[in-house]
């Protein structure tokens, strides 16, 4: 059992959790990730290591609630358990001194950008930030990346703050001016890293995603985070989980993301169900 000793929202149904995982805080480094349970009978969600502490041992997480299980997970607090966390997973970020980074993060994508943008920056790298929301709310860790960034950009898909328009819009706009980029990397929703992927190939930029497909066992056992890079078959648990962006299929990566979506669908309705239950008895308790 894994302690929670913070939990806030940060925005609409995104909640960030410090943990206490001692041994993980002090193994984990930029890009690695934890699996978590909920409880014994939950399933097993791969989630990204945005921060550690060794003082206080502690690793912090950011979620989105999309599904069950992180909804689920979201409900918790300060004080409350979940049932095991094990880590830290996959191959580190490979940090090197490139030049001109950028660091791009969409949505909760960000909480996976900035401590691999804090390591680029102490490498000796000129960082640039790019971090993006559908509105001014769902921008999230602006103060946290403008504390380690050189330059940093927020940008809205309603224009409600910062750049109007996508991450990618920013990061042509920068090319078109003629800035000097030596390095990309780009996490959030697939069809977003495709689309950097492809803003940054007729430059011939070395480009990076954070692939989170479907885990199951994160040890590379079950197969079930198979992705296709440069027309080979890799298992993002233990190969990556970054890879060259300019090699991965994104189209049948999507394919494989859309599997289980009535699965969710109906496990997330059956929740929802079982929670409006408790809240109708215990309203008639309080009665």
């Amino acid at each position: 059992m894994n302690k929670i000793v913070e939990a806030r929202f940060l925005a609409p149904d995104i909640k960030l959790f410090r943990i206490e995982a001692p041994k993980i805080a002090e193994k984990r480094k930029p890009g690695q990730f934890v699996v978590v349970r909920v409880d014994d009978l939950g399933e097993r969600i791969p989630l990204t290591i945005a921060d550690s502490n060794l003082q206080d041992g502690t690793i912090t997480i950011i979620v989105q609630g999309v599904g069950k299980t992180t909804k689920q997970l979201n409900l918790l607090n300060a004080g409350d358990y979940v049932h095991d966390v094990v880590g830290p997973l996959g191959k580190p970020s490979e940090i090197d001194y490139y030049g001109v980074a950028v660091s791009i993060g969409g949505g909760v994508g960000t909480a996976i950008a900035y401590p691999t943008a804090k390591a680029l920056k102490e490498a000796g790298n000129y960082v640039i930030g790019i971090i993006g929301g559908r509105s001014r709310e769902f921008v999230i860790l602006e103060d946290e990346m403008r504390q380690i960034c050189d330059e940093l950009y927020p940008t809205t898909d309603d224009g409600s703050y910062g750049f109007h328009g996508f991450v990618t819009h920013k990061l042509q706009q920068l090319l078109d001016e003629g800035r000097k980029i030596d390095f990309v990397l780009a996490i959030g929703p697939i069809p977003m890293m495709k689309a950097v992927a492809e803003v940054t190939r007729p430059y011939g930029i070395k480009t990076v995603v954070s692939l989170n497909p479907i885990m199951v066992d994160a040890t590379g056992m079950c197969g079930g985070c198979r992705v296709t890079v440069d027309n080979k078959t890799y298992f993002a648990c233990v190969d990556g989980p970054e890879f060259d962006a300019h090699k991965v299929d994104f189209d049948n990566l999507m394919k494989r993301n859309r599997m289980y979506v009535e699965h969710e669908k109906k496990a997330l309705e059956e929740f929802i169900c079982r929670i409006d239950l408790m809240a109708k008895k215990l309203e008639k308790q309080d009665a």
